[in-house]
């Protein structure tokens, strides 16, 4: 298995839409960098966030998620509260080739300033927007950007005799083709 440059990136979206929409150079000037890097792709953040709160004393529960664990915004910009956390999603829609894993780590602009961004790895043949899990570790209220970068996408491209034997599409995973700020949720099937 071997990490992927921009020439691969550059490749595989061109020739088979791998990230949509796709920014081939990155964009840098007076915003937080998005688009193609040396060895990754940095995604953005889209203008859409569910913000945990406290105030219906809701309790947080993968197995039965309340919806009254947060309040939805449509903004520019999005004030995490002090220790808190939001979910938002990826602009781009991701297409992720069955030889190919990927791994997430946060903007050192946004970690920096005690945000965190937690992703989940993209399985083989998973799609979907990418939920986001953004944390503010801080005391203080935390500005979020939308529209902007967030955190980079590294790619790992299997050998070609070690391709993975099961994919998330096989397996029919619970988040597959997922669309908007996704909660969690229990599988229907045995599998996912």
């Amino acid at each position: 298995m071997s990490i992927k440059s921009d020439q691969w990136i550059r490749r595989m979206c061109l020739e088979h839409a791998m990230i949509d929409p796709f920014v081939e150079g990155q964009v840098r000037p007076g915003t937080i960098s998005y688009g193609v890097s040396s060895y990754g792709y940095d995604m953005r953040v889209a203008p859409e966030f569910k913000i945990f709160t406290n105030a219906l004393s809701a309790v947080v529960d993968p197995k039965a998620f309340d919806e009254r664990s947060f309040v939805e915004l449509t903004s520019d910009v999005c004030i995490v509260p002090p220790n808190s956390f939001a979910l938002a999603r990826s602009i781009e829609y991701f297409r992720i080739p069955r030889n190919v894993l990927t791994i997430c780590v946060g903007k050192s602009t946004y970690a920096r300033c005690g945000i965190i961004t937690n992703v989940t790895p993209f399985e083989p043949e998973w799609e979907g927007h990418v939920t986001l899990e953004i944390s503010n570790t801080t005391p203080l209220p935390a500005k979020v950007y939308a529209n902007e970068g967030i955190c980079q996408v590294l790619f790992f491209e299997a050998d070609d005799d070690d391709i993975c034997q099961t994919s998330y599409a096989d397996k029919k995973g619970k988040y597959q083709a997922q669309r908007g700020v996704t909660l969690p949720k229990l599988s229907s099937n045995k599998e996912g």
